[in-house]
C-alpha cells in the first residue's frame, strides 16, 4: 500500500512540474499582499534553529543550512550549485519524497526532502484551505522547491562570517 501512496504522489509531483510555458505562470511567487518579504524572511528565520547561523534562502522559501561556512570558498555559488543538483523533481528518484514538519516558533511547515539541509518554507496563507493535510503541505512545498531549482535566485544570506 504504502508503494502505491509514493507512486502516486511521484506521479502528482511530476505532473504539477511539468506544466512550463512562456510566461512562467507556473512558477510560484509568494503574493507581495499576502506575505511581504520582511515577515517572510523573520518566519524563515524562527523556522529554523537558532544554533545554525549559516545558510541561504531562495525566493520561493527554500533554504540551505551549512554546517561550516569557512569550509566554502564563494557560499552563492555553492548554494545555487546544490539548489540546481537537489531542488528540481525527476521521475523515478527520492527528489518527490518530503517530510513535513510543524513548526512551534511561527506559522506554517517546513518541508524536507532528499539533499542534506535543504528545506523549504510553507506560510499557511500560500495554502487555500484551513487545515490542510501532510501530503498537500509536502506536494505544495515540492513544487516551491521545484521552483527555485528549476530558476535559483537568492534572497537572503545569513552567515556567522558576519557575526
Amino acid at each position: 500500500m504504502r508503494i502505491i501512496i509514493i507512486i502516486i504522489l511521484n506521479s502528482l509531483i511530476l505532473a504539477s512540474c511539468g506544466n512550463k510555458n512562456k510566461d512562467k505562470e507556473s512558477k510560484i511567487k509568494i503574493e507581495q499582499n499576502e506575505l511581504d518579504t520582511k515577515s517572510f524572511l523573520d518566519n524563515v528565520k524562527l523556522a529554523i534553529n537558532p544554533k545554525f547561523k549559516d545558510w541561504v534562502l531562495f525566493e520561493n522559501g527554500t533554504y540551505i543550512i551549512f554546517d561550516d561556512i569557512n569550509q566554502i570558498d564563494n557560499i552563492e555559488n555553492e548554494s545555487i550549485r546544490l539548489m540546481k543538483e537537489f531542488g528540481p523533481v525527476h521521475a523515478g528518484g527520492p527528489a518527490g519524497d518530503f517530510n513535513v514538519i510543524s513548526l512551534n516558533q511561527t506559522e506554517g511547515w517546513v518541508v524536507s526532502g532528499h539533499g542534506y539541509g535543504m528545506y523549504t518554507y510553507v506560510n499557511p496563507s500560500e495554502l487555500e484551505m484551513n487545515s490542510p493535510d501532510d501530503v498537500t503541505i509536502g506536494l505544495y512545498g515540492r513544487s516551491k522547491r521545484n521552483s527555485d531549482g528549476e530558476n535559483p535566485n537568492i534572497i537572503h544570506i545569513n552567515s556567522s562570517k558576519n557575526n
